[in-house]
């Protein structure tokens, strides 16, 4: 009887232990989870959500989209949570996970479930862990991100999971930054949130930095040194990251007064005229740049993209033209008289400006950007933005193409000769009134081109050239009269230093300094950087 009762026992045991596996592995049925969000308040939402994201259900996803949007409701006959979509004065009731309608209802016979910026957290929490095995590779990347944001101790399993399936290297790599900010808010080991403070501080940047502030406060006592390491490494690291991107900045910013300039460094060198109205020929290429879009816009569509690419042409044969004009109808009789050419070119720059707003109005005219113009790419702890980039890398194109047409064609002979010694170049045959008439001409329509750039990154307006016409005056005379190489190295360096004194001093006495380091240098070296040579130049 013994031996019986305990094989029995033996045989009950047997049969439990089979059982249980099986039992464990049955999945969670989240409809009663969604179900008592009916009756639940914000806090009890909060528990149902957390448990909904634990069932690894993806069918849960659509469920939470909709509860953050605020479009669940309680059917009032039986309780039942369903989707709601406007139908005519009343809803049209969806199946919470099947997605199957339920009928139209009245308006009355609902009731919204509320949602507040509490639950919403919590939401996006839980929809980032559920899409973290989606088979989509994109969506991983973005639900891993919506983790680190919002990380909770809930999803850990679920990310843990999700990494042991994970085959691409960078998904998998961001999948580990989000299982560290999730461990350190769990109740994990010590040493397994020690692990994970040296995974955030190898991500770097300002949002591991941020991370590692935000829990420095509420972390176990044995973590406090860690921290303080990391934080300090971080910010060391970030110190050299900003220096970088000012230095990006200002970059930019030079390749931008290296566009605005470099035509009025050959106009000045070649001719010693100060042109006042070298930002309007600045402006007209921006209006320019404008027009064509308007009009791609209302013949072709299609051919948008490559609007810059038409609008360069244009921009350059449009104030080339003018720039032409205007040296022939006005700066060639007052020669040798450089005090009532500034004045006579200034009235030009006055009459411009009251020309184009009476034409397209005083107000800001928008300028498109093209797909690959827009949006910006990360580079180590600093971000690039694809305009920026592209107008250096234009700058660059147009000084080396004006670079090789100084040095290798015989227009440039002519130009560098009138340069150095007028007289001699007249005396050789040399048509000086005409180089100086193509020079100006030239030199405008460089200025058209930089408009076509600039109205990419500032505001198109009749205003426009006012903005740089002194930093440009002041690229010149710093590199040196009418030399190109020193307008690149006056430019670069003029745009790297504004950058690197505007977050100290502000932007405005940033530039007042720049302008008295400019005088003191100027006092030492009066032609500048690199002077011009020649018997003209030195007489």
């Amino acid at each position: 009887m013994r031996i019986t009762s305990l094989f029995a026992a033996f045989f009950a045991l047997l049969l439990v232990s089979l059982a249980a596996p099986s039992s464990a592995q049955q999945p969670v049925d989240p409809k009663p989870l969604i179900d008592q969000l009916a009756k639940a308040n914000f806090s009890q939402a909060e528990d149902l959500i957390g448990k909904m994201a634990a069932t690894g259900d993806a069918r849960v996803v659509p469920v939470l989209q909709a509860f953050t949007e605020g479009d669940l409701y309680v059917r009032k006959t039986d309780n039942l949570v369903f989707i709601g979509k406007t139908a005519g004065s009343g809803f049209e009731l969806v199946e919470p996970l099947t997605g199957e309608s339920a009928g139209p209802v009245a308006k009355s016979a609902i009731t919204k479930i509320k949602v507040n910026n509490s639950l919403r957290r919590a939401i996006r929490s839980a929809m980032g862990g559920l899409t973290l095995l989606s088979p989509d590779r994109n969506v991983r990347l973005q639900a891993a991100d919506a983790v680190m944001r919002s990380p909770s101790s809930e999803n850990l399993e679920l990310i843990e999971a999700a990494l042991a399936k994970e085959t691409d290297a960078e998904v998998k790599a961001r999948m580990e930054e989000a299982r560290a900010v999730s461990v350190l808010s769990s109740d994990r080991s010590v040493e397994e949130k020690r692990d994970a403070i040296h995974t955030i501080k190898d991500l770097g940047g300002r949002n591991a930095l941020g991370i590692l502030n935000t829990i420095s406060g509420s972390i176990d006592p044995a973590l406090t040194a860690d921290v303080e390491a990391a934080v300090a490494a971080l910010q060391s690291e970030q110190q050299l990251w900003d220096m970088a991107q000012n230095v990006w900045y200002g970059l930019s910013l030079g390749s931008v007064l290296l566009l605005a300039a470099i035509g009025l460094a050959i106009t000045f060198g070649v001719m010693g005229i100060i042109n006042m109205a070298h930002g309007e020929m600045v402006m007209l290429g921006a209006y320019s740049t404008f027009v064509v879009q308007q009009v791609i816009r209302d013949s072709a569509p299609a051919l948008f993209e490559w609007s810059l690419a038409i609008a360069l042409p244009v921009a350059f044969l449009v104030t080339g033209a003018v720039g032409f004009l205007i040296e022939r109808g006005v700066i060639r009789f007052l020669y040798g008289r450089p005090l009532e050419t500034l004045l006579a070119t200034w009235g030009v720059s006055l009459i411009l400006q009251q020309a184009i707003r009476s034409i397209f109005g005083p107000t800001n005219q928008e300028v498109g950007n093209p797909s690959w113009m827009s949006g910006s790419f990360p580079l180590g702890g600093m971000t690039i933005t694809w305009n920026r980039m592209w107008i250096i890398l234009f700058s660059l194109s147009i000084f080396f193409a004006l670079l090789f047409l100084m040095k290798k064609s015989a227009y440039g002979l002519n130009m560098r000769a009138v340069t150095q010694n007028r007289r001699m170049a007249s005396s050789m045959g040399i048509k000086t009134p005409w180089v100086d008439a193509l020079t100006f001409a030239l030199g405008s329509g460089i200025a058209g081109i930089a408009g076509v750039a600039l109205s990419q990154i500032d505001n198109v307006s009749p205003n426009l050239g006012q903005s740089y016409i002194i930093d440009s005056f002041m690229v010149v005379v710093f590199g040196g009269v009418g030399n190109l190489w020193g307008t690149l190295v006056g430019a670069l360096s003029l745009g790297v230093l504004n950058k690197f004194l505007e977050p100290s001093v502000g932007a405005v006495l940033g530039k007042i300094l720049v302008l008295v380091l400019i005088i003191l240098f100027i006092q030492k070296r009066p032609r500048g950087l690199f002077a011009l040579k020649g018997r003209a130049v030195e007489a």
